[in-house]
């Protein structure tokens, strides 16, 4: 089954040197154990644009879509056996990332 590990942050600062050799290692791993599908980190949320066009014309506005100090900072898409192992890989990235992550099935 695959899921989503995200990572949450709510700093503005990058990650550090020590951090990114960590997070290299992982990912490492990830590929090497059959677990890795796609990962990448995002942008900070000042660059983001949200669009709804639920009310027939779209609206498009600079920012967030919430007004909230956390947000999402990265993520991996992984493969794993059942929730548990994908909580087990999670709890090691958010080790090598120094970083609180959500971890969530994909259907």
């Amino acid at each position: 089954m695959r899921y989503l590990i995200s990572v949450i942050y709510d700093e503005t600062d990058v990650a550090t040197p020590d951090e990114d050799a960590a997070i290299d290692v992982f990912n490492a791993r990830l590929q090497a154990e059959g677990h890795w599908v796609f990962a990448g980190g995002l942008a900070s949320p000042d660059t983001a644009t949200v669009i709804d066009n639920r009310g027939g014309k779209a609206m498009v506005t600079d920012g967030p879509f919430l007004e909230s100090k956390e947000y999402l900072a990265g993520f991996w898409i992984i493969e794993a056996a059942d929730l548990d192992a994908a909580l087990d890989l999670a709890a090691d990235g958010s080790k090598a990332c120094n970083r609180k992550l959500e971890v969530r099935p994909i259907l």
